[in-house]
């Protein structure tokens, strides 16, 4: 493999990051690369000429989720690639163990390992069930452990070989724990192999992280945010991008967390359009990055342990429960169902500043849920800030809450995935109000 960063300064504005061939020949052990973006970081090295060992849980076709390891092997084949399908649960060593020394068989040995399976629940600590910690804490943590281990005696012996995890920063801010501390846990624990291996093997195999700054779609996306959601997301081009320029830099470049469109700014992209499903319309933040709206941009501010959680403090307006927004609070609450509650379960806090404005609530959790004017009864998984005429816009379908977002008429603290159901919910609602 040689070494050397990505040649990316000084592309054209329109074009993604373009293949150098440094990967032609290398072999890379990719988890989870039957679909997604692990799919995706393997066709961008395919189209070098390198070997891929699919190492995926999928070898039938899935009743909703697309591609095998099979159909995954042509797609790399086809691109140029060898490929190399392997039924890999990375939660069974023995598995993990067969397909290493399959590839080292077949290939001669391993440059490059990609720890891309992942599991996730969003759900609270009462609500998570056993087998969901369980299965986070396998195929997360321990997988990605037991993967690094049983690649890393070959890895030594290649000339430039990287892990790469697809795992975020280590943000310590609390708001990043309280709505899903399991799956924050387990993807900290991939985060964690980064930090130590990394040290562990300085010299001899580079370790990183990398994460998107915006959401990716994909079929778990799909999943979390209903149909739609796409319009919101990146194409999974972007990690493949970031990745393959991490991966042809040498193995002195280790110990790093990385952002996919940080790194690929740096490396000359211009236009990030091309890699949006839709481009030009307001993207959705990736979790466990702390983004500060304002009118502009988004910008990521700084994270890590040190960072403390920064609560803003809200002047609410004089109570005034009339006029328009006590108007479509009063709407809100007739056109509840319980079928509303039961599909979002959660607990909605708004401080709304202007005519109408102080602090309301819609309770889409307890009971038949309730709607109201101060603080809800219990704890508010979301709040929302904003004016009041942007609120009463909001939820009269004349105001997108993600260009609200975006464009910082709107600053959410709390659960995020909450905050997307909310929105699904708002288009059912705007007929009524």
């Amino acid at each position: 493999m040689r070494r050397g960063g990505c040649a990316a300064r000084g592309i054209s504005a329109a074009a993604m990051l373009p293949n150098t061939g440094k990967l032609a020949g290398c072999t890379l052990f990719i988890t989870g690369a039957s679909r997604g973006i692990g799919k995706a970081i393997a066709l961008k090295a395919a189209k070098d000429g390198a070997n891929i060992v699919i190492a995926a849980k999928t070898a039938e076709p899935h009743p909703t989720l697309p591609g095998t390891i099979y159909t995954a092997a042509e797609e790399i084949e086809a691109a140029g690639g060898k490929a190399l399908p392997c039924v890999v649960n990375v939660r069974e060593e023995e598995q993990i163990i067969s397909a290493v020394e399959k590839a080292v068989k077949t290939f001669g040995g391993i440059d490059i390992l990609v720890n891309n399976a992942s599991a996730i629940s969003l759900t609270g600590t009462l609500e998570t069930a056993t087998k969901k910690v369980n299965l986070m804490m396998d195929v997360n943590v321990r997988g990605t452990y037991l993967t690094s281990k049983a690649c890393l005696p070959h890895l030594r012996k290649s000339k430039n070989p990287h892990i790469l995890n697809l795992s975020p920063p280590m943000n310590l801010n609390p708001i990043w724990f309280k709505n899903h501390c399991a799956y924050t846990i387990s993807k900290y624990g991939m985060s964690m192999c980064v930090l130590g291996m990394a040290e562990e093997f300085r010299g001899e195999v580079a370790v990183n992280a990398l994460w998107p700054k915006t959401a990716i779609h994909t079929a778990a996306m799909d999943m979390l945010g209903g149909a739609g959601i796409e319009k919101q997301c990146r194409k999974t081009d972007i990690l493949a991008d970031a990745a393959y320029c991490i991966l042809t830099k040498p193995k002195s470049f280790t110990g790093n967390f990385i952002i996919d469109e940080v790194l690929l700014r740096e490396e000359g992209v211009k236009d990030f359009d091309v890699y949006a499903i839709a481009p030009g319309h307001p993207l959705i933040p990736d979790f466990f990055l702390d983004v500060e709206i304002d009118t502009t941009a988004v910008k990521q501010k700084g994270y890590g342990a040190a960072q403390a959680l920064k609560e803003e403090k809200t002047e609410s307006a004089p109570a005034k429960p009339s006029g328009p927004v006590a108007e479509t609070f009063r709407v809100i609450q007739g056109a509840m169902t319980e079928e509303n509650v039961r599909s979002t379960q959660g607990v909605f806090q708004f401080e709304l500043s202007g005519d109408g404005g102080g602090t309301w609530y819609i309770d889409l959790k307890n009971k038949g849920g309730s709607t109201g004017f101060g603080k809800p009864p219990g704890t508010a998984d979301v709040v929302m800030s904003m004016s009041s005429a942007d609120f009463v816009k909001m939820f009269t379908g004349k105001l997108k809450p993600t260009m609200a977002f975006m464009s910082g008429k709107l600053r959410i603290k709390g659960n995020m995935a909450l905050a997307m159901k909310l929105e699904k919910l708002l288009t059912q609602l705007n007929s009524k109000l």
